[in-house]
């Protein structure tokens, strides 16, 4: 009797893309390790299977911020438990599996090398395909797993790492409108808490500090704010937070509630101005779409004051708004699975020549903002 013959991963993912897809995603580019598996339906429709997140915070708060090294070796502590836990809670096996996906920038690349290899390893093993995935790009494709939303919406991204806003015109195509030409603005978050001596993370205690503040009494800087364009900036920003902090010494629990809550206001005024920039310029290139989206994802968009003022710019302007539950807005790897299993729905499958890249824009044809510290 002859031997049938072996499956090639090729041949395997083109034959899911007449049916449904199950990708294993692995997220590790930066202070959280997680495994996670979910299944894409025929038209679209999203089932997570497992979806596992190890924090570092812990780790890194004696240090006040994300250390690399700690954070690589956490990676490589944790991470094969975790992809065992997330594949024995979604009930299948690696032959069950359509591809695997794992982060491949941009991030520290200590991390991504962890995450990265390990996908490779199971691949090999399992002559499974693997999809190294742009970690901006997970974040651009969460809402078609969570709303089914269709091509093209705009992209706010406003995490610990990265300020940007992007058009999202199908899956591996996006125009970056606008970025950050210094500090991101979950990055100006941390900063400020970390001057005013409020911990790790950051970001989540200015926005408590802020709800029992003036946010009138310190008249902050709103970078970029009435210019053209839809960049951003915060470190002029974060420089007058530094100077009202040393005007005040000692400082009050009055005080640091009312520079949290001014220097929160600033800066919804500056992402409320550049959003609404953003909206134009979506709607001068797609006039054709009759209901336009913004999308805003990132650890960023769970603070309170921040989506008031995202929502009802974008109302104003006639957009819809989509904002992923808070643990898809944050590192995770429900979205790089999701990302590998809209790319293998498309057929853009890896040449097996991405390598870990600590910086990998999502439109690399944009032109570079100017300043040096442009996270992309």
């Amino acid at each position: 009797m002859p031997i049938p013959p072996v499956e090639t991963a090729a041949a395997k993912a083109v034959r899911g893309r007449g049916g449904s897809l199950t990708v294993l995603g692995i997220e590790s580019s930066c202070d959280e390790t997680a495994a996670a598996v979910i299944r894409r339906e025929p038209g679209g429709a999203a089932t997570v299977l497992a979806d596992l997140i190890l924090s570092q915070n812990e780790d890194h708060a004696p240090f006040g911020g994300v250390v690399p090294e700690v954070a690589a070796r956490a990676h490589v502590a944790h991470l094969d438990r975790l992809v065992r836990q997330a594949m024995d809670k979604s009930g299948l096996d690696f032959p069950d599996l359509d591809g695997i996906a794992a982060t491949a920038g941009p991030g520290l690349i200590g991390g991504l090398l962890v995450g990265l290899t390990m996908a490779r390893a199971i691949g090999q093993v399992h002559d499974l395909p693997v999809l190294p995935i742009n970690h901006l790009e997970g974040h651009a494709l969460t809402a078609r797993l969570t709303d089914g939303l269709p091509f093209p919406y705009l992209l706010l991204l406003v995490s610990g790492g990265h300020t940007q806003l992007v058009i999202v015109e199908d899956v591996g195509r996006y125009a970056r409108l606008g970025t950050t030409i210094d500090d991101a603005l979950g990055e100006a978050f941390d900063k400020t808490a970390k001057l005013l001596g409020l911990g790790y993370p950051g970001g989540p205690e200015v926005e408590r500090r802020a709800r029992a503040g003036n946010p009138e009494r310190f008249p902050f800087p709103r970078p970029m704010v009435g210019r053209e364009g839809c960049d951003f900036s915060f470190s002029g920003l974060k420089t007058a937070i530094r100077r009202a902090a040393q005007a005040a010494m000692p400082l009050s629990d009055r005080d640091i509630a009312d520079i949290c809550a001014s220097f929160q206001a600033a800066i919804a005024d500056c992402v409320a101005d550049r959003l609404r920039h953003a909206m134009r310029a979506f709607t001068s290139r797609y006039p054709e779409v009759e209901q336009p989206a913004v999308v805003v994802a990132g650890g960023v968009a769970a603070n309170a004051v921040l989506r008031q003022v995202m929502l009802d710019a974008a109302v104003e302007a006639g957009f819809s708004v989509s904002i992923p539950p808070l643990r898809l807005c944050t590192d995770n790897a429900v979205m790089i699975a999701w990302a590998g299993a809209e790319r293998l729905a498309g057929g853009l499958l890896d040449t097996g020549t991405t390598n870990a890249r600590p910086r990998w824009p999502l439109d690399p044809h944009a032109a570079p903002a100017i300043g040096a510290g442009v996270k992309a």
